[in-house]
């Protein structure tokens, strides 16, 4: 059983309870092992916090040996955004792909296969997964991170998502309410906004979220959003109208609610993270996210404090803060106390298996694989925030296992379609391409591609809304490893 620091009141405890910060580097540095003894119960890992799944094993157990019941969570949707294979590449699809081929098993089973994995290496918390509604073609930070643009679709998927990740012992943390899918700016760099009105946001934002809950989802984490029709003057992480009376009240919801990334700048050039914080918890948040960006003791110092004094002046009630910890501590008891399912080892393929069959393949004439090295021209777009730069992405790789000698280079903007054929030389040209629909240049470059060698091949690694073209348009619908796998099979023709 953990024993906290003696000197350390109920207060602060509380306080520190209620974050999930981050930290650098790939074993525990000892401020946050302090931090443990102190009464911190959560600890958030991202990509910089990761080498092998050996050593996260280890990491974790350095955690558990200061505090029995932390909860070590996650942003592992799989996918575009994965953070335990950061440098490889997901063996997930991601949900654009599992929407795409419309498994509820199959998604049920990705997702527990998943669990496993994270529950392997000592992480108890997911958060995962995205219940948004891409209804905006032109989002830039949902995309394929979404089952799709159909509430239903999305909101079978999300309570299959949920159903496979908890049965691996894993809390699912449903995201981001009440629904990131209809937005044109990154809540990551601004305050984004969505104006439709109550109805629309009822049938179509909120019925993915419905059935997570009725799934039995152990978290859900709130958007840094502007929904007026909801809350005219708070973005939903800050808005007790949202969390408390519309989450809480309307939805019946009665799990730990997470704040996305307090550091974002919808909120941290708005509020600051200190003033956010404590507007988050006072709305009905339970557990403040923090780390993605700024990760170390100075950063729960600064939380911690600004929570302790919120309540001594009375602008937080201590009893909220309370009852946020508490939560925190009943889904610690869930994760400790939950079997997982007791249905064999899992399925290594089951995520290559799902890559494969959301492939959907145009071509004007019968296709005929390529035995020869091709070029690969990849046109890549600037990476959001979420999914992040480090994760390697494309079918290079894959093609030249396949067809050994193949060549690769990354292009952007105006030039990239004159510097793609100088490359390239005589070899056949795949050139893959992400969210297409988004990016003028790449249209752009692709045409001018396709004028001059009208037998390329093009790979679509993102939301597939361009027009097929090319002696071959294959649509993959996400960018993971898996899903560069299954295209340049296709493309070889294994």
């Amino acid at each position: 059983m953990t024993t906290f620091a003696s000197g350390t009141d109920t207060l602060t405890r509380d306080a520190l309870t209620v974050l999930q910060p981050g930290f650098t580097g790939t074993t525990a540095p000892d401020w946050l092992l302090r931090r443990l003894g102190e009464g911190l119960a959560s600890v958030g890992l991202f990509g910089r916090n990761i080498a092998t799944p050996e050593q996260v094993a280890a990491l974790t157990a350095q955690l558990r040996a200061e505090r029995d019941d932390v909860l070590v969570a996650i942003d592992e949707e799989g996918g575009d955004v994965t953070r335990l294979e950061v440098r490889t590449g997901s063996s997930f699809p991601g949900n654009y792909a599992l929407g795409a081929v419309d498994d509820v098993e199959l998604t049920r089973d990705v997702a527990a296969e998943l669990g496993r994995r994270l529950a392997a290496c000592g992480v108890n918390l997911n958060w995962a997964p995205s219940a948004d509604v891409n209804s905006n073609p032109a989002n830039p930070v949902i995309g394929v991170r979404s089952f799709g643009a159909d509430t239903a679709l999305v909101a079978r998927h999300t309570a299959a998502y949920v159903t496979g990740l908890q049965s691996a012992g894993v809390a699912a943390c449903t995201k981001h309410f009440p629904g990131h899918g209809d937005t044109a700016v990154d809540s990551h760099h601004a305050m984004p906004r969505i104006d439709a009105d109550a109805s629309v946001l009822a049938e179509r934002e909120l019925a993915p979220f419905r059935a997570a809950i009725a799934a039995g989802s152990r978290a859900v984490m709130s958007a840094h959003i502007l929904v007026p029709a909801l809350d005219p003057d708070h973005p939903a992480t800050l808005s007790r109208t949202v969390l408390t009376d519309l989450l809480r009240g309307e939805l019946g919801y009665t799990g730990l609610i997470v704040t996305d990334g307090m550091e974002m700048q919808a909120i941290a050039a708005t509020y600051g993270i200190e003033r956010g914080s404590v507007l988050a918890i006072a709305a009905g948040a339970d557990a403040i996210c923090v780390g993605g960006g700024l990760s170390d003791d100075e950063t729960v110092r600064r939380l911690r404090d600004a929570l302790v004094a919120a309540v001594r002046s009375g602008e937080l009630p201590e009893a909220r803060l309370a009852e946020a910890a508490e939560r925190v501590r009943e889904l610690a008891r869930w994760t400790a106390t939950v079997a997982p399912a007791a249905d064999g080892a899992g399925r290594e393929d089951i995520g290559l298996v799902a890559a494969r069959r959301a492939l959907r393949l145009t071509a004007p004439s019968p296709f005929t694989p390529l035995t020869e090295a091709p070029f690969v021209a990849a046109f890549t777009p600037v990476a959001n925030i979420a999914v992040g730069d480090e994760t390697p992405w494309g079918v290079a790789a894959e093609l030249a296992r396949l067809l050994p000698g193949t060549e690769t280079g990354g292009y952007t903007g105006e030039d990239a379609a004159r510097a793609a054929l100088e490359a390239a030389g005589d070899r056949r040209v795949v050139a893959v391409v992400r969210d297409e629909h988004r990016h003028p240049w790449m249209a752009a470059a692709l045409d001018a591609l396709l004028a001059s060698r009208p037998d390329t091949v093009v790979v679509e690694m993102g939301v597939p809304q361009a027009p097929s073209r090319g002696a071959l348009h294959i649509a993959t619908y996400g960018a993971a490893r898996v899903c560069g796998r299954a295209a340049a099979e296709v493309i070889a023709g294994e």
